[in-house]
């Protein structure tokens, strides 16, 4: 087997895994390079790969720095098959075009620059016609599904918790007689999270290629977060000022109106208007409502009970450009969400631009500001930023708050790594900048005792069996098998634990249902502990 890091090697973004085993070749994820112009110039170079010869890609999760790639290598011959999850790729219909529509808007203003210089035109990436093309190669797979991408390799997602959809990719590859595990974790998300599940636990892998964005980094408590966020937005609107979120249209948002309506909701906060001035993150939002088999126990109670987090009367979804621009026109006292995350493209610029000014006004940053980015150099405390070609002054209030990330943070990586039974051959760190990845490998090695690499861009590395006893593909197979049932059974349990809070009982009938659900308990204990 070989394992080719043609992005996400020492960077957060453009993550891309071409692994060659079994007389097939996977590519894990296709994502686009953000940040600097070094880094964005990667999405033009040419491919240590000829596209037509890829068999699979298979997406982790539909976010851009993970899929938007894709429409490129399908215009450049990519005839394979795209493997994700329902959710993935109903969100990658949305998201994959409107990238494409960057792309196009991008070149346009690339060349109005090109011309007046006397330079060459220059095409885009890719257009909206592409990325709806790539759409055509998406088969979905569930999460816990075994399918055989050939006689010697079998692939299954579990739920990596980090946005709707996201898996955690296990790949059992059988070269020579001897089978060998191969998970990729792509994004992880955290514990306790809103709307979505928790990422599942896996128990052995013998190579984990494994994200370290925050390797170095613990989040805030969901308690100070909050706390955090409610007294910012308290001084802001006193102030008659914006608060102005640079978000994710997928996963970020959504967390975002789920936390503004409890805290009205539980009047914490005034009920100020919220914009969400992003087309994208509108779509995403209504494919979150289609795919509720992904949401966790709280968030499915919250619906049961008629409260829909998503909708409520101070939620203002604004679609078209002029409603936007109305926007800025308003005195203040809102709060607006608009795309990009990083602030790099989208309908946040304008935003930005006419609120960055404004002393009353406040720029919460709630997600990763990849090197590069307008966010990262607003964050960092620049003094002025050019935005559409003008120098915008900084005077607002910049504020950022980690706990919103949907990134597991140092400490809940080292936990979700902790739970693996027989630690796995070589721990493989990437999705992270170069520092934090360095210091995170050096506690991996010293808490687990296990080998860590942390591969160079564009690095080849063989992975191959050490020379121990080896199990055959029928006790792989058998294992696979056991660990099938468990999870049956605890979704069993998960949905019979909710139908018992969901339900509206009878008092002689309490008792003896709480009784059940103590030896449900009980039995998924022994299970879990057998399996």
């Amino acid at each position: 087997m070989k394992l080719t890091f043609c992005g996400g090697a020492r960077t957060v973004t453009g993550s891309a895994f071409l692994l060659e085993a079994a007389g097939k070749k996977l590519l894990i994820d296709c994502g686009l390079f953000q940040g600097g112009k070094r880094l964005r110039a990667r999405n033009f170079s040419q491919y240590p790969y000829n596209p037509a010869e890829i068999d699979y890609i298979i997406l982790t999760h539909a976010h851009i720095d993970h899929s938007g790639l894709i429409p490129r290598l399908v215009k450049d011959g990519f005839r394979g098959r795209v493997l994700a999850t329902p959710a993935t790729t109903d969100l990658a219909k949305i998201m994959l075009p409107d990238s494409g529509h960057i792309q196009m808007m991008e070149a346009e203003w690339t060349n109005r620059k090109n011309k007046r210089a006397g330079r060459p035109e220059a095409d885009p990436l890719y257009t909206v016609e592409d990325a709806e093309k790539a759409l055509n190669y998406f088969d979905s797979i569930p999460y816990y599904q075994q399918e055989n991408l050939s006689e010697d390799i079998i692939l299954k997602f579990y739920d990596a918790g980090h946005i709707l959809g996201s898996a955690i990719t296990e790949l059992i590859i059988t070269e020579n007689g001897k089978p060998e595990t191969v998970v990729f974790t792509g994004d992880l998300g955290k514990s306790n999270q809103p709307i979505i599940r928790d990422p599942d636990v896996l128990e052995e892998a013998d190579y984990l290629i494994i994200e370290g964005t925050y390797g170095t980094r613990d989040h805030e408590e969901e308690e100070q977060k909050l706390e955090k966020l409610q007294t910012l937005i308290h001084e802001t609107v006193n102030k008659q000022g914006n608060i102005v979120v640079p978000s994710f249209a997928v996963g970020r948002t959504q967390e975002m109106l789920y936390f503004m309506s409890r805290l009205m909701r539980d009047h914490k906060i005034p009920n100020i208007p919220i914009y969400i001035d992003s087309p994208l993150a509108i779509s995403a939002t209504e494919i979150f409502s289609r795919h509720p088999e992904c949401f966790d126990l709280q968030m499915r109670q919250l619906l049961h009970s008629g409260q829909d987090p998503f909708h409520f009367p101070e939620a203002i979804f604004t679609q078209t450009a002029e409603e936007s621009q109305k926007i800025n026109r308003l005195p203040g006292g809102a709060m607006i969400i608009s795309a990009s995350g990083m602030a790099d493209a989208g309908r946040i610029k304008h935003h930005l631009k006419h609120n960055l000014w404004r002393e009353e006004s406040t720029v919460l940053f709630v997600g990763y500001q990849a090197e590069g980015t307008l966010g990262r150099r607003i964050r960092e405390g620049r003094k002025k930023v050019k935005i559409f070609g003008e120098e915008i002054m900084v005077r607002a209030r910049i504020e950022a708050i980690d706990g919103f990330s949907a990134h597991a943070d140092r400490t809940e990586l080292l936990k979700w790594l902790g739970k693996f039974q027989q630690m796995p051959k070589q721990v493989i760190l990437v999705h992270g900048e170069e520092d934090v990845l360095t210091s995170f490998s050096a506690e991996i090695e010293k808490k687990f005792e296990v080998s860590t690499y942390i591969p160079n861009y564009m690095e080849t590395m063989e992975l191959k069996p050490l020379p121990e006893e080896v199990e055959d593909t029928s006790q792989v197979m058998a294992k696979l098998k056991a660990r099938e049932l468990l999870r049956e059974w605890l979704d069993f349990s998960e949905e019979f634990t909710s139908r018992l809070e969901l339900a509206l009982l009878e008092e002689d009938d309490e008792e003896r249902l709480i009784q059940l659900e103590k030896e449900l308990e009980s039995i998924k204990g022994c299970l879990v502990e057998n399996f």
